[in-house]
């Protein structure tokens, strides 16, 4: 595991958040109610690169965000 590119997608995933007007609390009921068990902390920790992101929480990410993969994987 890469630290470094897992803080930089989850940086992106922060921007696109909030780009979005969404707080980690609204993001994580929707990945709920999507069937995906994240809580807030956990989007928290994504966000700042301390917890991995699974699969299914990134496809679900990407759709309640209406982003693409290259939006979220975006590394400069």
């Amino acid at each position: 595991m890469n630290v470094d590119i897992e803080k930089k997608v989850g940086r992106n995933i922060r921007n696109l958040r909030i780009k979005a007007h969404l707080s980690q609390e609204m993001l994580s009921e929707k990945l709920q109610l999507e069937g995906c068990d994240v809580t807030r902390s956990a989007v928290a920790k994504i966000e700042v690169g301390q917890r991995h992101l699974y699969i299914d929480e990134l496809i679900l990410i990407k759709k309640i965000l209406n982003v693409s993969y290259e939006d979220i994987f975006v590394i400069d």
